[in-house]
């Protein structure tokens, strides 16, 4: 077997993996403004930021370190004061139960729960307005 049939196809691997990874940067470059424009948009209108709680893998809440907006109605993502997007169904055991956890933001995408079966998707723009229109309970 021909060694550059191997070599020409791992390139191949590299260079779709190399675009994919690109894509999401730009993504996630393109989201990250949009939940800039949320940020100083929700204090312009005085929509308050409430501690931010997780789910763990168990289903119990527990604190986090941080504070922000629920833009999904079963408070699985949460936009930060800080302007990060997180993901709060954690993995985490006693010790975040008894002294809370610290999350971590991801990169936020443009289509909210893509690939999702729980129902509620769609452009983040919309879960983002959502909010700002008080259709997202905070409290």
């Amino acid at each position: 077997m021909s060694t550059d049939g191997t070599n020409s196809r791992d390139q191949d691997v590299r260079v779709r993996s190399e675009l994919a990874d690109a894509a999401r940067r730009r993504e996630a470059a393109a989201a990250q403004k949009l939940i800039d424009e949320f940020c100083a948009e929700a204090e312009k209108r005085g929509v308050a930021p409430v501690p931010i709680k997780a789910r763990l893998m168990d289903g119990r809440i527990v604190k986090t370190n941080m504070t922000g907006w629920y833009i999904r109605q079963n408070r699985s993502i949460a936009v930060g004061t800080d302007g990060g997007y997180y993901q709060l169904t954690i993995i985490g055991g006693w010790r975040e139960r008894l002294f809370g956890a610290t999350i971590e933001p991801s990169p936020p995408p443009l289509v909210v729960g893509r690939g999702g079966r729980d129902g509620e998707t769609g452009d983040l723009a919309d879960f983002l307005d959502r909010v700002l229109s008080g259709e997202v309970e905070q409290s």
